[in-house]
């Protein structure tokens, strides 16, 4: 499996991926919001897009489909429930669905709602396990649940599905935040060395050069994934003093998630 992550350069910080069999040149495209350097991307390494997903139906990440179906007659897989929000999908997936690329890539779906009800995460069937996260996991970060999502379930997401993925997951999200994730991180955990380490390398970095963590390193650095750490929910409870001494995960988590809604 090769992947190719796109760097749009918007308002957004989106990263667009592409996703080839080395043995055909056969490649999903995975949100191609910026069609234009998908295409050229695929076109420089000499690879057929026979495939479009989108991990949910905001427009930054739907908004390239039209452009690359055109260029390139791919058939379009979504969320099997998010066909009245994403036009022209041809194949509705549901959790344990594969997506097959070429003769060598699997791709298994994962329902995981809370970012939006309809949202999907690809987990690779390879020897180097990645996941393709969109806007649930962020490197550092969660998505946020604005447009027609629900923390409850971004909690349940994160407990009961990717928390449980193997240690050594690259983890591929759809947006740069990791800079302002851990500064976020940070604020509510401030003894943290592994969070504080990485901040200073990839502060003012060149996104395109940005690194790739695991979920191991989500673990040490990603403030929603660490919603045991003593220090942190000693800092939550002075921002929260009707919090109990110990508060459950459920609720640290509800209550990280409300913080980073105006942070």
């Amino acid at each position: 499996m090769i992947v190719e992550r796109i760097w749009t350069a918007n308002a957004y910080r989106n990263f667009n991926y592409l996703v080839a069999c080395p043995e055909t040149g056969e490649a999903l495209a995975i949100d191609p919001l910026d069609h234009a350097k998908c295409l050229k991307a695929a076109k420089d390494r000499g690879w057929q897009i026979t495939q479009v997903l989108n991990t949910h139906e905001h427009f930054d990440h739907i908004g390239g489909n039209d452009a690359v179906i055109a260029a390139t007659g791919a058939k379009l897989i979504a969320h099997h429930k998010a066909g009245r929000s994403i036009p022209g999908v041809d194949r509705g997936v549901k959790a344990g669905d594969i997506i097959e690329v070429g003769r060598t890539v699997e791709l298994e779906c994962m329902d995981t709602p809370g970012h939006t009800m309809c949202h999907i995460c690809l987990k690779s069937h390879t020897d180097e396990p990645a996941l393709f996260s969109g806007d649930t996991l962020f490197n550092a970060g969660a998505g946020n649940c604005h447009n027609g999502g629900d923390p409850v379930e971004l909690y349940t997401t994160f407990v009961q599905q990717l928390a449980k993925l193997p240690e050594g997951t690259r983890v591929y999200p759809g947006h740069d935040y990791i800079e302002n994730n851990l500064k976020f991180t940070l604020a509510n955990e401030p003894d943290n060395e592994d969070a504080h380490e990485l901040l200073a390398k990839v502060s003012g970095q060149d996104p395109e050069q940005s690194r790739v963590t695991t979920l191991a390193q989500e673990k040490r650095i990603n403030t929603f994934l660490r919603l045991t750490s003593e220090s942190m929910i000693a800092r939550l409870r002075e921002r929260f003093p009707d919090l109990p001494e110990r508060p459950d995960p459920k609720t640290v988590f509800l209550k990280l998630r409300e913080m980073r809604n105006t942070w």
